[in-house]
């Protein structure tokens, strides 16, 4: 397991107002950190256990190919975006997942948003995409944009629930818009 991957760009910790959606679940965010990741890594790999399940790969394998996607990503996410925000879910000081934000023009766009399966469907994304909305308004933002993997049915409902409407669309991904007024 290689663990040399460039880190994480330094950014000034996390607005949080007194008054979000994340208080409500015990929830708080925290700027991700070189030894996050371990735990960054083992997240990736749960999130592709269902999609490769039925790979017939020898573990050691199908570890190699989770490690070399997972490393790619991460690269690929702390070189190519301009003052990111790569932050760790976390309650009482357990990592539960990961959001990465990034700031383009009037927009508040969401990265990355990916939490462990053990706490999914318990509010947490809802609470998650609620204090993206407060951050949105706090820096005159005029819409949140996101991308959605077409599979991920759960995902897109909760979206659609929270007033996002589908922008554009391709074989894999759908991108989706919330306007703010």
């Amino acid at each position: 397991m290689n663990l040399a991957l460039p880190g994480f760009p330094l950014s000034p910790p996390p607005v949080v107002a007194a008054t979000s959606p994340l208080h409500a679940c015990g929830v708080t965010l925290r700027c991700a950190e070189a030894a996050d990741l371990t735990f960054l890594r083992a997240l990736y790999h749960q999130s592709r256990h269902a999609e490769l399940a039925a790979v017939p790969w020898p573990p050691p394998s199908r570890q190699a190919f989770l490690d070399s996607q997972f490393e790619l990503q991460h690269r690929h996410y702390v070189s190519h975006y301009r003052q990111p925000e790569f932050l760790i879910v976390t309650r009482n000081d357990a990592a539960l997942g990961r959001l990465y934000l990034h700031t383009e023009n009037d927009a508040l766009c969401i990265v990355d948003i990916l939490l462990l399966d053990t706490v999914r469907g318990q509010g947490v994304g809802t609470a998650l995409l609620g204090h993206v909305q407060q951050l949105a308004h706090l820096r005159g933002c005029h819409r949140i944009q996101l991308s959605v993997l077409r599979d991920n049915t759960a995902a897109q409902r909760l979206y659609h629930r929270l007033g996002f409407i589908q922008s554009s669309a391709d074989d894999s991904r759908i991108s989706m818009c919330l306007p703010l007024s």
